[in-house]
């Protein structure tokens, strides 16, 4: 019993049933050696709905008992889904088949063994509630289904032999061939038709996870030492686009069921595949970072490291060089046609394919030329995954056609299913909303222009011809290294007055307003109008609404902002009277706004930038939308420094990279700078106004509002041009501290 559970206060249930209120107790101390006490509230609300569709007392009693065994094989996560199907089920005119529901779930749960797959069986039970469901008169369904029950009864002996994917097709063909006949239906979801046991054996191939399991953790155990569970999914009903194996902290997740090949590889030699392949990835590979990464890049590179640590394992267990070929598509050289279908996916199979088999038969130079290549590295000894990052670079480099572009991807012959998706090579600077994993900020080391992170490219807007230069500037970027945080704190200090008075202002922007939301099961206040409603039908013998309750939510600000900092040679002047930089200034000043911020819970980050030609613009990481305004974003902020020149279009576009991603109703781009942008590889000062310019047009058209503060008295010259109405200009830069994180409350209030 979890330490938590041991001190948990007693609870008490509402339910009007008194064998529940009985046995309740009892239940809820067993129910306590298996949940946690967000586990046991969910227990505790599953009854009480349960008792609440006025079924009698035995559909709660079943729940109480089967629920904690259900949490012992999925997870507790799954007991109040369950009691709401329960409820659906009710709902509908199939009260006959709550209790066998709820009595096979602990029999489904120990052959699914995982949340998704428990949840897609809800579903499918909901679907046969919807779709056999006898309707009269009628659309709604006034007759219950004749095939629902027996479906339930049997559904533990389905899943024996069939995996989730499986079941749903022997389901959805017995209900498109019988649904017209209760009687047909009836035979065919109790196994008693020819034609169901026949579709049963046609779905029933393959080698299913959960009958080897035990086999391959003493594989994993004896031969990797890896010490993770191995969950299942099904591949039928998995969300991702491409659902392969995969490891995360949360274990090894293989698919439900796999089916055997053509050439008479087993099902159990596929997971035995997959699992070395995890493993050499878990033994060998280090993250490398996604976000100046193309596309064809990217899968360029995973080749070459799937390829890397299968070698790297072959040259330990010679034996997995015959699984890995019989398992990998040998792709037909010439086979796919670079006018008519984009073929980066079948050259990389080709080239996987000759690195695994020596006698290939490619006769592509380019293929041979990379293939020698990577063998003379691997030869080497001591290898990494920057090699293979390094190879995947220089082969797109040297192979990309036009081609390659085109939007219809030849397939064929070159998915390996053995091989996991990858996610654990990549990391980011920042987690971008249509990613599913990333690595935090504190992680990242600082890379500069001359290492080998290869810069992102960007177009640049030439007014005199009105078209762009494609990929005409090289942003690096980089998380800016750090000094003492203590040096931010010394100025916030400083301006310890300024902050009260800025708290004050904060008070009055955070958001103050409550929502009512109605008809809602949970709630923190009585409806009492719907409580009566649903009091008055439960006397009367009809189905309560639950939903009884007002909950409120706050009115909440929903605003994304990134602070662009110019961090230009210019910076390094001093001011006038004040004897400080206006660097020094820049630093006060964006570290109460930061502070300021971060009172206010808006989601924000911190960039700097500059740049020396259009072959080197610097971008600095100070603060990540997924860090907190702590120590280590002060000390990256007191170790700023200024030098080069002011690129800004190219920055701003990066800018927006990240902020567009942002799940936030309005997004906001803050540009400080002090003068104009300007490089010294442009000699019309005309030329990077222009392009900024149209920088802004471009964030605009993707929902980014941007706004310039400037410092140089003469800004009105250009900065008009660039941003239209959208700017400040501070005259008087020793009030900048001041003036900064009032602008921003006065442009966000």
């Amino acid at each position: 019993m979890s330490d938590s559970n041991q001190g948990s206060p007693s609870r008490k249930v509402n339910c009007a049933y008194r064998e529940v209120a009985a046995v309740f107790d009892e239940c809820l101390r067993e129910a306590r050696e298996v949940l946690t006490a967000q586990g046991l509230k969910g227990f505790v609300e599953g009854i009480e709905l349960l008792c609440m569709m006025g079924r009698g007392a035995e559909p709660p009693l079943v729940f109480m008992e089967e629920a904690p065994e259900v949490a012992r094989h999925t997870s507790e996560q799954m007991i109040y889904p369950i009691a709401r199907t329960t409820y659906q089920i009710s709902r509908s005119p199939n009260a006959d088949a709550i209790l066998p529901f709820l009595q096979s779930l602990a029999a489904i749960a120990r052959r699914l063994e995982e949340n998704k797959l428990l949840q897609g069986y809800l579903e499918l039970v909901l679907e046969m509630v919807e779709r056999t469901s006898i309707s009269i008169h009628g659309s709604h369904a006034t007759m219950a289904s004749p095939g629902l029950v027996p479906f339930l009864e049997q559904a533990p002996v389905l899943l024996g032999e069939l995996n989730l994917g499986g079941l749903k097709r022997w389901m959805e063909y017995g209900i498109q061939q019988h649904n017209h006949h209760p009687d047909h239906l009836r035979e065919f979801f109790s196994l008693e038709s020819q034609d169901s046991r026949a579709v049963m054996q046609r779905e029933r191939h393959g080698t299913l996870l959960v009958d080897v399991e035990h086999r391959l953790d003493l594989f994993d155990r004896a031969l990797w030492r890896i010490e993770e569970n191995v969950y299942p999914y099904s591949r039928m009903l998995d969300e991702r686009s491409d659902p392969r194996p995969y490891y995360d902290d949360g274990g090894i997740f293989l698919p439900d069921v796999y089916d055997d090949t053509d050439d008479g590889v087993s099902g159990i030699e596929q997971y035995r595949a997959a699992l070395a392949h995890m493993a050499g990835h878990r033994r060998w590979t280090s993250p490398v970072f996604a976000d100046n990464r193309s596309p064809m890049q990217r899968i360029a590179i995973e080749t070459f490291e799937d390829s890397r640590v299968e070698w790297l394992l072959m040259q330990e267990y010679p034996g997995l060089r015959g699984l890995f070929m019989r398992l990998h598509p040998v792709p037909v050289e010439g086979e796919c046609n670079p006018e008519r279908e984009s073929c980066i996916r079948h050259r990389l199979t080709m080239i996987s394919r000759a690195i695994l088999d020596p006698g290939h038969g490619y006769r592509d130079p380019v293929l041979q030329e990379f293939v020698a290549r990577f063998l003379s590295v691997m030869e080497k000894g001591g290898t990494s995954t920057m090699d293979m990052e390094l190879l995947g670079i220089e082969y797109i480099a040297r192979t990309r056609i036009q081609g390659d572009a085109l939007p219809n991807v030849w397939f064929k012959d070159t998915v390996i299913d053995y091989r996991d998706d990858n996610r654990n090579l990549w990391q980011f600077y920042e987690l971008d909303d249509d990613e599913d994993f990333h690595v935090e900020p504190t992680e990242i080391k600082e890379v500069e222009p001359g290492d080998t992170l290869p810069p992102r490219h960007y177009p640049e807007w030439d007014y005199t011809t009105q078209t762009y230069r494609p990929d005409w500037t090289s942003v690096y970027e980089t998380l800016h290294p750090a000094r003492d945080p203590g040096f931010i704190d010394g100025l916030l200090r400083k301006h310890d007055r300024l902050a009260k008075q800025i708290k004050r202002m904060l008070d009055l922007l955070k958001p103050q307003n409550y929502v009512r939301v109605r008809y809602q099961e949970e709630g923190s206040e009585l409806d009492l109008d719907i409580a009566i409603r649903s009091l008055i039908d439960y006397k009367s013998g009809h189905n309560p609404d639950p939903r009884i309750n007002v909950s409120h939510k706050h009115d909440d600000r929903n605003i994304a902002v990134t602070l662009l900092l110019d961090l230009s040679e210019s910076l390094n002047q001093t001011v006038n009277g004040s004897g400080q930089t206006i660097l020094e200034l820049s630093q006060e000043a964006v570290s109460l706004l930061a502070w300021a911020i971060e009172q206010l819970g808006d989601s924000f980050s911190i960039a700097g930038f500059h740049s020396n030609t259009r072959h080197e613009v610097r971008y600095y990481h100070i603060k990540g939308f997924s860090e907190r305004w702590d120590q280590g974003v002060k000390g990256r902020l007191a170790a700023m420094a200024a030098g080069y020149s002011t690129r800004m279009g190219a920055a701003m576009r990066h800018t927006a990279h990240y902020l567009e991603h942002q799940k936030a109703e309005k997004k906001l781009l803050l540009i400080l700078t002090d003068g104009e942008p300007a490089d010294i590889d442009v000699k019309d000062g005309q030329h990077l106004i222009e392009d900024a310019r149209m920088a802004v047009r471009e964030l605009d058209q993707k929902g980014i509002y941007s706004y310039c503060i400037n410092l140089d008295p003469r800004a009105d010259e250009y900065v008009t041009d660039i941003f239209g109405s959208h700017y400040s200009i501070i005259d008087n830069i020793e009030r900048l501290p001041e003036k900064l994180p009032k602008l921003f409350m006065a442009l966000t209030k």
